[in-house]
């Protein structure tokens, strides 16, 4: 069966909606500058940032305003708590499953918080099987966790596609490992140079639906 690795944050799940509304709960909750939500998603950075630089500044912005486990809290289930998955990424997943294609999530993080997202949305009983960063001591881009995600659900990569959101992580890494890529934009303008994904689509529902569509 063909294989589609699709990454988690932000891809098949709005890790970023998450995130900003456990932040708008947090600042509320704590008395905090409602204003300050952005000035927090941006030191986040999508979740790329570390946690302890991200725990570094909340506490040197805020001090004892911001008690140590709220912000633990914030950091470690915040968004894995308040993710979903839409009906069209769904739906589309329902279609790629129904056309034999075998689907694996590859998402850089940590595994408790990663897990929880992929049970709490459902994606466990979609998904044949996923890998996660830390379990596997790789991160995306680099090839070993792609040749991982194949191989926890017996697969190899060859004529395997890559979605993400991400230019360098999981289009750079789809080039890394010679697969094909389809990125998702968001509205965004690609900008990278070492590398250009076999497909552009506007969303994740659309890129699904692209690969399944495309010959083996």
């Amino acid at each position: 069966m063909p294989l589609l690795l699709l990454d988690l944050d932000n891809t098949l799940v709005d890790r970023d909606a998450a995130f900003r509304a456990a932040v708008t709960a947090f600042l509320a909750e704590h008395a905090l500058p409602a204003h300050d939500t952005e000035w927090l998603m941006t030191v986040d950075a999508g979740g790329y940032t570390p946690r302890a630089e991200v725990a570094r500044a909340v506490h040197a912005r805020y001090g004892e305003r911001a008690p140590g486990q709220a912000v633990r809290s914030l950091l470690d289930r915040g968004a894995a708590d308040r993710v979903v998955l839409s009906g069209p990424v769904r739906t589309a997943l329902g279609r790629a499953l129904a056309a034999g294609w075998t689907l694996a999530i590859v998402t850089n993080g940590r595994t408790a918080q990663q897990e929880t997202k992929i049970r709490n949305t459902g994606l466990d009983a979609l998904a044949h099987g996923w890998v996660v960063s830390e379990a596997v001591g790789h991160k995306k881009p680099a090839p070993e966790i792609f040749h991982a995600a194949a191989a926890a659900v017996g697969a190899t990569l060859d004529g395997a596609w890559v979605i993400g959101d991400s230019a360098h992580a999981d289009i750079g890494g789809a080039a890394a490992v010679g697969a094909r890529s389809v990125w998702v934009s968001a509205g965004r303008s690609w900008t990278e140079t070492a590398h250009t994904p076999t497909r552009t689509a506007p969303d994740t529902a659309s890129a699904i639906d692209s690969v399944v569509g495309a010959p083996g």
